[in-house]
């Protein structure tokens, strides 16, 4: 990306001998993040597209749970290409594709040497995404998902947000203000920017969970 999101491989250990890289904060969500991803996806068997797949985890865990969906793993981090790659090969899942580069900054998305058709996709699915990157790439999520998405089709985000401008924990100023301090641009997003941002480019608001460890689902619809 022009605006790259936060490159984590550094700050969370080498990967195992299988090329695959870990992150702690995937064992916190994992069970009731994909319980959520199932219900809101379990009626549907198109293709679903991550963005910012990070080390592949969710990924995996999200084609195992639902196995009628497609689901295309991308990241714009190439180091985070390999373990996406490995956990992919690892799981002997046949429903999840190969790992992308994607820059969701770019007019135009492209999985490998396959362009994105408009309204094409069933959902797309942003996990712990947007504060790690500049708000321009919130808002050309947005844009993104307006124009693959399928009428009826999802956007869903998790992570932690602010709500009507306030942090929802002393936990998640703390995680905040050490965002800021490593890149003045990322920081927890307002929730009503998100929604208010998917309304300017056609997307209504479908529904907000709270989930565990002061952490949000926002689900917008074509």
């Amino acid at each position: 990306m022009r605006k790259p999101v936060e490159n984590f491989a550094k700050d969370i250990g080498p990967a195992d001998t299988e090329g695959r890289l870990d992150a702690p904060s995937f064992h916190k969500n994992k069970d009731g993040l994909a319980a959520e991803i199932r219900r809101l996806l379990g009626d549907r068997n198109g293709d679903v597209l991550e963005i910012g797949s990070g080390t592949g985890q969710h990924a995996v865990t999200f084609a195992a749970v639902l196995p009628e969906i497609t689901f295309w793993p991308s990241d714009p981090v190439n180091d985070h290409l390999g373990s996406i790659d490995a956990w992919r090969q690892s799981s002997g899942l046949t429903n999840i594709r190969p790992a992308t580069h994607l820059d969701c900054l770019e007019p135009v998305w492209n999985l490998g040497n396959r362009q994105l058709l408009p309204q094409s996709l069933d959902a797309a699915i942003a996990i712990n995404v947007i504060h790690i990157a500049p708000w321009a790439v919130a808002e050309a999520i947005l844009a993104g998902a307006s124009k693959y998405l399928r009428p009826g089709g999802l956007m869903i985000f998790y992570g932690p947000y602010k709500k009507n401008g306030q942090h929802i924990s002393q936990g998640n100023i703390d995680f905040d203000q050490a965002l800021r301090s490593r890149n003045p641009a990322f920081g927890i997003r307002n929730l009503e920017d998100i929604v208010a941002c998917g309304m300017k480019n056609g997307l209504k608001l479908h529904e907000v969970v709270e989930m565990a460890a002061n952490n949000t689902l926002i689900v917008v619809a074509a």
